[in-house]
């Protein structure tokens, strides 16, 4: 085990000794490699942080049913029993609302108290929600929008709306986008391990006669590569680095203008930092590619010298 770590200790030393003979072409190498790994982590860092939203929200079916403003009391609360029948024996919780409590809850809401004192009279109708535990899945959804149909026949209603759509909707967006990174990822590490592949093929070359010398006085194929190896995994942890420093400074104007969108909806939405597992696992991916592109290039050129 000794003589094994003394090993690794002298392939990085020597990799670190290589490096410092060409600082400038070594930190234009980790500009290039930072610039294709920015785009996929600043795609991981925004699911992150849309991810727990997306998460809390509710994806049963709801439905909300809206009264005609002239419906009486007794009428509204009767109602019920129609909305009953109309789901039978599915498990549905229904909740009425009266238009008094309805204007209640909207004066709590922020910045909206001045405007309905200017309207005079309540504007908002008695309402149900219906909550649909039944049809969670995906093909009861027409038998969902069926129900919104047959309760928009009942007397006294004025406006159906199936309000879980949109939450469908945002969950099949934000798997798009997950495939669209994943393709995105895979397609800019291809290019990250083309350019450590020639980053390292340059210095195969350059080392060419130091390489044939340390064969003939007896250097195993694994002592040559070591070096070149620890060199790759170098190159792709710091062009890591520099990426998820880049993406991270970039959260500071996103915020401010997110901030101001999201006073809007009085929502203090923010996009916070990947957290530290997240940032480990980024950086061992981007070693793990520049140690690919290393290996590749090494084997491939060495056995042309041989």
């Amino acid at each position: 085990m000794t003589y094994w770590f003394r090993q690794h200790r002298y392939a990085l030393a020597a990799a670190l000794v290589h490096l410092r003979r060409s600082p400038g072409g070594f930190l234009f190498n980790i500009l290039v490699v930072a610039i294709a790994l920015a785009l996929p982590f600043m795609g991981v860092t925004l699911l992150d942080n849309v991810r727990p939203m997306s998460e809390s929200l509710s994806v049963d079916p709801e439905i909300s049913i809206f009264l005609k403003l002239d419906t009486p009391r007794e009428q509204a609360e009767g109602l019920a029993v129609s909305l009953r029948q109309a789901v039978k024996d599915k498990q549905a919780k229904i909740i009425f609302t009266p238009r008094e409590k309805a204007l209640e809850n909207l004066k709590d809401k922020n910045g909206l108290a001045d405007v309905l004192a200017t309207l005079g009279d309540n504007p908002l109708p008695d309402s149900y929600v219906l909550k649909l535990d039944a049809f969670r899945n995906a093909q009861a959804g027409g038998d969902v929008d069926a129900l919104a149909e047959q309760i928009r026949q009942l007397p006294g209603v004025d406006t159906v709306q199936v309000d879980s759509a949109w939450v469908k909707r945002l969950a099949a967006l934000l798997n798009v986008l997950r495939l669209a990174l994943l393709l995105l990822a895979a397609t800019l590490g291809t290019v990250v391990v083309a350019v450590i592949f020639n980053t390292i093929r340059l210095q195969v070359l350059t080392q060419r006669e130091e390489i044939l010398v340390s064969k003939l006085i007896g250097a195993t194929d694994s002592f040559i590569h070591r070096p070149f190896y620890y060199t790759g995994a170098l190159l792709g942890v710091c062009a890591g680095g520099v990426a998820l420093g880049a993406v991270t400074l970039a959260l500071r104007p996103l915020n401010t203008a997110i901030a101001e969108f999201a006073k809007l909806y009085a929502s203090e939405f923010q996009l916070a930092p990947l957290p530290p597992l997240a940032v480990a696992a980024l950086l061992a991916l981007s070693a793990g590619l520049g140690l690919i592109g290393a290996r590749l290039s090494v084997k491939r050129h060495t056995a042309r010298l041989n």
